[in-house]
């Protein structure tokens, strides 16, 4: 799960791979703004064929928050 994430964030967001860990904030480390986190959802969304509640956003401060999010959603 984490390697997908991590493509999404360096394929689709350009976000330098290497800055891509799990512990590294979404924010604060890899400059994500509002809108390319939204970005990061609907690649998410497409990637895994769910809808991401706009509530759950609050959950995604780093990079291990969101595999942890969709893994426990992917069955």
């Amino acid at each position: 799960m984490f390697d997908r994430i991590k493509a999404i964030l360096v394929n689709d967001l350009h976000v330098d791979a290497a800055e891509v860990t799990p512990e590294a904030e979404l924010i604060n480390d890899l400059g994500i703004n509002s809108l390319e986190l939204a970005d990061l959802v609907y690649a998410c969304e497409e990637e895994f064929g769910f809808e991401i509640e706009d509530e759950d956003l609050r959950e995604f401060i780093t990079v291990g928050d969101v595999v942890k999010y969709l893994e426990e959603r992917v069955k």
